[in-house]
């Protein structure tokens, strides 16, 4: 079966570099002229490729550096990188149109405490010291909440979490000392230190102080121990398991790809952890102060080790690193108990072992 006009269009959508575009119309004789068939640019665009896309009408911006072009026909600009609600409001004037807008700590100052439909995640410290805060609805466009976002909201007394959440920032609750209630559209699971919800992304957040209820019901919180990770979830998500003390041991299905930055840090009664071939990377911080690790088995899938991984791990002296890693990230192995035979291997950096 041969590609027609309009399925080559689509499938050249999804190219990555101009010479895509470009062999594609000098291999096949019948697919010439297909860049002059797009409205819209697939691909960020210089003053060369440019010339290829003739009758552009819409520029999208997909990085905050490329290079912005208004000539011809284009009439409207799409920006997908990251922009404040102030700059979204700006550009929502001239005709433009942003796709990835976060709510800052200096937008709630200006627009208020109502988080604005448009707006897909909330900054770092966005209702941080917030003290008139009673209760506030997180509605479903937003997926990732930043790092001390509700952060001494002393009177905030109830929040809902919607399923749509991908990422809670460290410190989100501190200091909610009027926190009694959470409402979370997908539990998962209450240990004594955190709360873990959703799928496919597993993401979890501290349990405040004073919270007694979940979703309408009491807290009844379990050993971590007890947590099986459900075959649905396919990503760990950031500091999912951080500072779970008494976490002894954990078993990764290979249902899941990709393990978040300081998903065990100070996990220091872990023992033993498996990780499966499905994992290509361990993230920053990963296994930092893992007192208790004594031996790990690092899978050939594992190309690249994060900054400050195995940090601390001071008795940790069984680890075997295969030859698919490429990248050892800044002190992933400072103050290891392994590291002075680490620095046998000639293929991991003195940075390695370094602050």
């Amino acid at each position: 079966m041969k590609l027609g006009y309009n399925s080559i269009m689509i499938v050249s959508k999804y190219f990555d570099d101009i010479n895509d575009f470009i062999n594609l119309e000098i291999g096949i004789k019948r697919f010439q002229g297909n860049m002059e068939r797009f409205h819209f640019n697939p691909i960020p665009l210089n003053k060369y490729s440019r010339k290829l896309f003739t009758n552009i009408e819409t520029f999208h911006i997909y990085n905050k550096y490329d290079k912005i072009f208004d000539d011809g026909i284009i009439f409207k600009h799409v920006i997908w990188y990251q922009v404040d609600y102030s700059t979204y409001l700006k550009e929502k004037e001239q005709g433009n149109i942003c796709k990835n807008i976060i709510y800052t700590e200096e937008d709630r100052d200006k627009y208020g405490n109502t988080i604005p439909s448009e707006v897909k995640s909330l900054g770092a410290w966005c209702f941080s010291k917030c003290s008139s805060l009673t209760s506030i609805n997180i509605p479903t466009s937003i997926s990732e909440i930043g790092y001390g976002c509700f952060n001494e909201c002393t009177s905030l007394k109830s929040i809902n979490i919607p399923s749509s959440i991908t990422s809670i920032g460290c410190d989100c609750f501190y200091r909610c000392s009027s926190l009694t209630t959470i409402n979370i559209d997908n539990l998962q699971f209450i240990s004594k230190e955190r709360i873990f919800m959703n799928e496919p992304v597993l993401i979890s957040c501290e349990i405040p102080d004073n919270l007694q209820i979940i979703n309408g019901k009491n807290i009844c919180k379990k050993d971590i121990n007890e947590f099986i990770i459900p075959s649905s979830i396919t990503k760990l998500g950031d500091c999912c398991f951080s500072y779970c003390s008494s976490l002894r041991s954990i078993n990764i299905l290979a249902t899941i790809n990709e393990i978040g930055n300081c998903c065990f840090d100070g996990c220091s009664s872990l023992r033993s952890i498996n990780i499966p071939s499905s994992i290509s990377e361990l993230g920053n911080y990963c296994f930092r102060y893992c007192l208790s690790l004594r031996s790990i088995n690092i899978p050939s899938s594992i190309t690249s080790i994060g900054d400050w991984c195995f940090k601390g791990c001071s008795l940790l002296k069984s680890i075997n690193i295969p030859s698919s890693i490429i990248s050892f990230g800044d002190g992933c192995f400072y103050l290891c108990g392994c590291k002075e035979k680490l620095k046998k291997n000639k293929r991991i950096p003195r940075d390695c072992f370094e602050l």
